[in-house]
């Protein structure tokens, strides 16, 4: 018992001593800038229907300097990414919006694009909706 107990322990060293990373970590003002957000959120609600799109000009330093700012505070890069090409997703209409957002957030450049055509969009956009609905 003491020897199964003994491989138990060294393998839970062996894999916990592969966690660590040598990798430098990015600051969370990403790119050094000092701007939480500089960017425009632009949102047609009938996507290529006859109704205009419209746009939000988000710039800001902290998340307190108004309510567009704390939503784009809970924006990650990873929210902003594109679907992976060889992920399946759900084929359902969520609806013929479209956004983007474009220009900088937390120093990194932005241009991301955003739809409700199927499970992984309606995701996507679910993730950002409220800096989206932040355009009036």
């Amino acid at each position: 018992m003491y020897r199964f107990a003994s491989v138990v322990a060294a393998t839970a060293l062996l894999a916990l001593s592969a966690c660590g990373s040598d990798e430098a970590t990015t600051p969370a003002t990403g790119g050094g800038s000092d701007e939480l957000a500089n960017f425009v959120v632009t949102v047609d609600a009938d996507g290529d229907g006859g109704e205009a799109a419209k746009e939000l000009q988000v710039t800001c330093k902290a998340p307190t300097d108004g309510d567009a700012c704390g939503a784009a505070a809970g924006v990650s890069a990873a929210d902003l990414a594109e679907p992976k090409g060889d992920v399946a997703c759900t084929q359902m209409f969520g609806g013929p919006e479209t956004a983007t957002i474009k220009g900088t957030l937390r120093g990194e450049p932005v241009d991301a694009r955003f739809s409700r055509t199927d499970g992984c969009e309606i995701a996507r956009w679910d993730k950002v909706k409220p800096l989206l609905d932040q355009v009036q």
